[in-house]
């Protein structure tokens, strides 16, 4: 059922009036920070306020304007979109209080809350973007916000990623917009509210077009391999962008622009006519190892997030390309627990370097006992991304490999299991050198003079300031939450499975 209402558009506009107030009276610390924190408290009861008839199957819309017949800037509030505007709207909020927190005596701070509420805001009006145009504008949008942020810093370094993702993004953005173009002249219709507009009688050529065109031009932001150069590169922006990058915005924006053209373009039905899905299912299977085995070389500490991220990502890539209802659900519940988890892991990377200076794995030695909080919460996110039961992790490749099962792709299964081994080795030494080794051990690199890290004097101890460790135990409780809860009726995979029966053409489950 469908019901006109404005708070789809709202939605967005908070954030956007956020930015201009920022702007406007941001030199003030006080209003900068209450206008901030106003209007991310704002936006998310918004909403939440959506929730209880997104949960009855309810889809809230509203168009502003029509050009022409089927085009037009719209909005549409369905439960995949939900999902996505609550997690982002959620993290916007911990975002927000950490970037306070870490971003004190930085330069520009007026120009990064600004920027930042506007990335914010079109993150989510592509949630609830209609059709591909509306998604289109908003995407572009977020190109153009997120630059100055990415090269904040104002170094060599920094103006050349900035260089770098422009290049990327709006070579990508360029694709997507032929991609819908295409569309609309093949159906007359852009709209991102049926399971597929497309047909097979259109031909071929058309078809495959309009398939990589639309998939690479937003698997760019989703970074999956060989389109993930900007992403390494653009970690010399300050850790709340480096977190914005990888949990709330960008890239997850790319990956669920792509799962929009999978059910909302093409439809699973039509996919699995064609066969197009599993070229891309082949693709997200490598970028998940080739990531992953990337992210083991690394020694910097956001890099090797970065590459876990790539990695990361693709499990939705895969999960939605498998076509299968069970899939879908791993695609739809893996925003928020990748989400979660990873921008645990940037606070934690960003508190670290703020607190000792460390940005290496190198480094971290003995980091267990100086600030035991929050490598907890590291470990917390690692043991997830590993894909431990009672973790958010375990969720998503429990139901990703019951999917990849349900589309007879047992391969796949065994890509999880892999993907389980390699993300260990990356994140376990991590945690060995930070609760099993000290500085004085890790240079001698003798493991049998370690000594209990907890025996260091507690004069040593140094933990992050509260307003960099709230947020990050906040993420970390979550990611316990989401995965002891995924079966608890009302709980977020409630809204997930919602989602996955809208993109089948289902009705929703009863409550």
């Amino acid at each position: 059922m469908e019901v006109v209402d404005v708070r789809p558009l709202l939605a967005p506009l908070i954030s956007f009036a956020c930015a201009g107030l920022v702007f406007a009276m941001g030199r003030s610390v006080f209003w900068r920070r209450f206008w901030s924190l106003t209007a991310a408290a704002v936006k998310l009861l918004v909403v939440l306020s959506m929730l209880p008839g997104t949960l009855q199957g309810t889809v809230f819309v509203f168009d502003v304007v029509e050009f022409t017949p089927g085009v037009g800037i719209a909005f549409r509030a369905d439960a995949y979109g939900m999902f996505f505007s609550l997690v982002s709207s959620t993290l916007w909020v911990l975002t927000t209080i950490y970037a306070i927190g870490y971003m004190q005596g930085d330069k520009d701070r007026v120009r990064f809350f600004g920027f930042f509420a506007l990335c914010v805001s079109t993150t989510v009006g592509i949630a609830f973007a209609e059709n591909l145009l509306t998604f289109f504008l908003f995407y572009e949008t977020l190109t153009i916000c997120t630059y100055p942020l990415v090269v904040h810093a104002e170094t060599p370094q920094a103006l050349r990623a900035g260089r770098i993702y422009l290049t990327y993004t709006l070579i990508g953005g360029g694709l997507a917009l032929i991609g819908s173009v295409m569309t609309l002249n093949a159906t007359g219709s852009l709209t991102l509210g049926q399971t597929g507009i497309l047909s097979a009688d259109l031909g071929t050529f058309t078809l495959v077009t309009i398939f990589v065109t639309l998939v690479v031009g937003f698997g760019v932001k989703a970074a999956i391999m060989p389109l993930h150069g900007w992403l390494p590169i653009a970690m010399v922006a300050p850790t709340p962008v480096s977190a914005l990058l990888h949990a709330v915005a960008v890239v997850k924006v790319g990956a669920f622009g792509v799962t929009r053209v999978i059910y909302n373009v093409f439809g699973a039905e039509l996919l699995q006519t064609l066969g197009y899905a599993s070229y891309l299912g082949a693709l997200a299977a490598f970028t998940i190892l080739a990531a992953s085995v990337m992210a083991i070389m690394q020694d910097q500490l956001k890099r090797r997030l970065a590459y876990s991220t790539v990695s990361q990502l693709s499990y939705i890539l895969l999960a939605a390309s498998l076509l299968t209802p069970l899939a879908a659900l791993a695609a739809t519940v893996h925003i928020a627990n990748q989400a979660f988890a990873k921008i645990a892991m940037f606070f934690v990377v960003g508190a670290i370097g703020r607190v000792t200076g460390k940005t290496r794995v190198g480094e971290l030695a003995g980091i267990g006992a100086v600030m035991p909080w929050t490598m907890a919460a590291f470990t917390i996110a690692a043991l997830s991304f590993v894909g431990l039961p009672l973790f958010a992790g375990f969720a998503t490749k429990w139901y990703l490999s019951l999917g990849a099962l349900q589309a007879d792709a047992w391969w796949f299964v065994v890509v999880m299991l892999v993907s389980s081994v390699l993300n260990a080795a990356y994140w376990f030494p991590i945690i060995h050198l930070a609760y099993f080794k000290t500085a004085e051990t890790a240079a001698a690199g003798d493991d049998r003079a370690a000594r209990d890290p907890a025996a260091e004097p507690r004069s040593l101890r140094r933990e992050a300031p509260l307003t960099l460790l709230v947020p990050i135990l906040i993420c970390a409780a979550y990611v316990i939450l989401l995965g002891t809860t995924a079966e608890v009726v009302g709980m977020p995979t409630s809204l997930a499975e919602v989602a996955v029966w809208q993109s089948f053409g289902l009705e929703a489950p009863a409550p």
